[in-house]
């Protein structure tokens, strides 16, 4: 499993205090104005849309607050526009780092993820740097305790999936990104209740991290996930696994 993945599962399974459930908040409200923004309001007819939703559902945000979102995207309200801006650099260990942001300010957000990876022993790369090294993909979590393994596996299979691995607890489907939605609308209709799913930036290859290394990594991923403007933060380390335990 690439360590983007291992990355979202500390995440998932860490306890969600009232300021980080704000964070993502933030963070949702900002990809479903986008989104809405790119390709209208309708999320029948906007993928992107759709999966945000999804995501916004998940995370128990109001639908009031959903509704507003997609009406700023659409201009149907007034609101700030975002800019969708990603950043290449590289951290502890040499692990190669690709980070997604939404922004309204790009000198802004470049001097905060510069400023970042500066104090936790990272380095900002130019455009090209380290995205070759990265593809497109779509992840759907299962928790392995909502459904048995044979029917997690069939439904995904069945549905054109091109990988079922069971990971730390969960099972992690992967699919090509434009088969997401569809993957995921199967699963839900074997009666498989889907965690979450996002489209991710999968590593080709993997470096190992651990040691110093490896805590210095897992401290520099944590504070560019806490930034408001940080969506996503994609890394191509394997990172040890009582590192990982130590995390959780």
């Amino acid at each position: 499993m690439a360590g983007h993945s291992k990355w979202s599962q500390i995440k998932r399974k860490k306890a969600v205090n009232d300021q980080k459930r704000g964070q993502a908040f933030t963070k949702l409200i900002r990809e479903l104005t986008v989104a809405a923004r790119e390709a209208g309001g309708d999320p029948n007819f906007n993928p992107r849309l759709r999966l945000a939703v999804d995501s916004a559902k998940a995370a128990n945000m109001p639908q009031d607050n959903i509704d507003r979102a997609i009406k700023r995207g659409t201009g149907e309200l007034e609101g700030v526009s975002y800019e969708e801006v990603a950043y290449e650099g590289y951290g502890p260990g040499g692990v190669a780092l690709y980070i997604e942001t939404l922004t309204d300010n790009q000198r802004r957000t470049v001097a905060a993820v510069r400023h970042i990876l500066d104090k936790n022993g990272g380095n900002l790369g130019t455009a090209g740097s380290v995205a070759w090294q990265f593809e497109r993909r779509g992840m759907i979590y299962v928790n392995d305790g909502s459904a048995e393994e044979d029917l997690v596996f069939e439904a995904a299979v069945e549905a054109g999936a091109e990988d079922v691995a069971r990971e730390g607890g969960e099972y992690v489907v992967t699919t090509d990104p434009n088969a997401l939605h569809e993957v995921r609308k199967t699963l839900d209709g074997a009666g498989v209740a889907v965690a979450s799913a996002q489209l991710v930036m999968v590593a080709k290859n993997e470096v190992g991290v651990g040691g110093r290394d490896g805590q210095r990594l897992l401290k520099l991923l944590e504070a560019l996930d806490e930034h408001e403007d940080v969506q996503q933060v994609h890394s191509n380390a394997d990172l040890d696994e009582a590192l990982l335990a130590e995390s959780r």
